[in-house]
């Protein structure tokens, strides 16, 4: 086994810009043994999210503030290599947050045995924290009905794709808005939604006044900004509007203009919430038992990137913001 324990650190703020090679250092520390309750890792794969740039901005306020040279955040799978906790032993796989290292350190209380037999993978998309953001703000906020129309922002993401897949397992009709051709196909073809939009050459609101024409009773949105605006003026009446996300924010490091249609809310006595997942993590082994039953009955199918090498992954993070990435961004760490 190596001595050495490669590491990402931030070295910069990218607030009101985009993500940047100088805002990461590398660097290299010595393996530490695992003291009582810990446990040593050989990290697999890191995952990705855009809510890491806000976490390198200290915009992201319901995380820790982040020091500029402290390791760069991210969750991970890893192998445990050494274990002085009972829980675990070595071969053990486990996910966690354990940051941009390939050979961590951590209490083992910090990470999760992985003991389903999905691919390993999936433990960071899928049943990880996105399908967990997606069952818990679908079914806890958004409250859909059979019959409901249900509008995601950010459809071919992550996140997006599990909540538009889980809205027609509740009998919704699913109408999802991505960029580009390929994404869109593969929302309707193989995920089954009942329809997309192309943000990149449709006028949104007005192609969703023609596939919604009594309004949106579930919005969910990942993406903010002049689309979230919009429709927010095709509410329909009793709407319900799932905040998630703000990728539009996150490039921009900083807070866009407040949406100019928020008193249609008011007119159609509609709810606008944002949630945070982990407020329900007491609830995520029988979500994740949930998912992998619909993942076996071929009810629910995700999308991975997988990029590779660890020296990578500054730029893979960047993917996410160029709209490079067309399912759940990952990194293998060969």
């Amino acid at each position: 086994m190596t001595t050495v324990n490669r590491q990402w650190l931030i070295a910069g703020r990218p607030n009101g810009r985009p993500l940047r090679d100088a805002d990461f250092a590398r660097a290299e520390n010595a393996v530490r043994e695992p003291g009582p309750g810990e446990v040593l890792l050989r990290t697999l794969y890191l995952g990705f999210d855009p809510a890491q740039k806000g976490w390198m901005e200290n915009v992201g306020g319901y995380v820790a503030p982040t020091e500029l040279g402290e390791v760069m955040r991210g969750s991970a799978i890893g192998e445990v290599i050494a274990s002085n906790a009972p829980a675990l032993v070595p071969g053990d796989k486990v996910v966690g947050r354990t940051g941009w290292q390939t050979f961590p350190t951590a209490p083992a209380s910090d990470v999760q045995k992985i003991d389903n037999n999905t691919p390993l993978t999936a433990n960071l998309g899928v049943l990880g924290t996105t399908g967990m953001t997606a069952f818990f703000g679908l079914s806890k906020i958004g409250k859909p009905f059979a019959g409901d129309t249900l509008v995601v922002t950010g459809a071919a993401g992550a996140t997006g794709s599990v909540v538009g897949q889980i809205g027609k397992i509740t009998g919704c009709r699913v109408i999802g808005i991505a960029g580009g051709r390929n994404k869109c196909q593969w929302l309707v073809d193989e995920l089954g939604f009942d329809a997309a939009i192309d943000y990149k050459a449709e006028d949104v609101r007005e192609r969703v006044r023609e596939l919604a024409p009594s309004g949106i009773d579930v919005l969910w949105d990942n993406v903010g900004g002049k689309i979230l605006n919009g429709l927010l003026g095709e509410l329909a009446m009793h709407a319900r509007v799932v905040i998630c996300g703000g990728i539009s924010r996150y490039e921009l490091g900083q807070m866009p203009a407040g949406p100019e249609n928020y008193f249609n809310l008011i007119f159609k006595r509609a709810t606008m919430s944002g949630f945070i997942v982990l407020d329900y993590q007491s609830e995520f082994s029988w979500a994740r038992a949930r998912i992998v039953n619909w993942i076996e009955d071929g009810r629910v199918r995700y999308r991975e990137d997988i990029q590779h090498g660890f020296e990578n992954a500054p730029r893979t993070l960047m993917r996410l913001f160029g709209g490079e990435n067309f399912g759940k961004q990952l990194l293998k760490v060969d």
